[in-house]
């Protein structure tokens, strides 16, 4: 499969990638000894986005099921 700069499927990803580093960021911010409940937050909730996103985008990339 060749993915372009600006196809659904390269952005799906880009979105993937970007989700999984906040996962990252949301354990490593969890786990630290001060957390920024402020920035925990806002991380938490960018998170949710992305997921909601990449839920649309893949939900507009599948094709539906004949009747």
């Amino acid at each position: 499969m060749i993915l372009n700069h600006s196809s659904p499927q390269r952005l799906l990803i880009e979105l993937g990638i970007e989700h999984a580093d906040l996962n990252a960021l949301v354990d490593k911010a969890v786990h630290a000894p001060h957390i920024d409940e402020l920035l925990l937050k806002r991380l938490k909730k960018r998170r949710l986005q992305l997921r909601d996103r990449i839920s649309r985008l893949e939900l507009s990339l599948t094709h539906p099921e004949p009747a």
